[in-house]
């Protein structure tokens, strides 16, 4: 996914806030989703983030135009892991490590094929 930094994502130096390379991966989770004119609320049932292990490589700058990308690494009854990485032009500044639960209400709910599907199908 194409994302360009704003000012509102920067400090008073340019300089892309921590917090919003979190918000980056997330929009680009959901954008899996939104791209197959579909929701990341499945019925009653949605994803919570339970484990995040993040690697801040290099600043993004303000005006930069980011690519962020998401590989499924690892997946359970459950839940999933999945490897996202913020690259400009080609260059690695982020990345992380995002485990996901699939709930209804409060208890976990057996992921389907057709969203594990999702995740696994090859991005241009």
């Amino acid at each position: 996914m194409k994302i360009r930094a704003y000012y509102e994502d920067t400090d008073a130096g340019g300089i892309v806030y921590h917090a919003n390379y979190l918000k980056y991966c997330e929009r680009a989770r959901s954008e899996i989703f939104f791209e197959r004119g579909l929701s990341p609320a499945i019925g009653d049932a949605q994803f919570v983030v339970v484990n995040i292990n993040a690697d801040f490589k290099v600043s993004a700058k303000l005006g930069d135009m980011l690519n962020v990308t998401t590989v499924l690494k690892s997946h359970k009854r459950s839940s999933l892991v999945l490897a996202q990485e913020v690259f400009r032009d080609g260059e690695l500044l982020f990345r992380m490590d995002v485990t996901l639960v699939f709930v209804e209400g409060t208890k976990p709910k057996r992921l389907t094929g057709d969203v594990l599907e999702l995740f696994t199908v090859d991005k241009p």
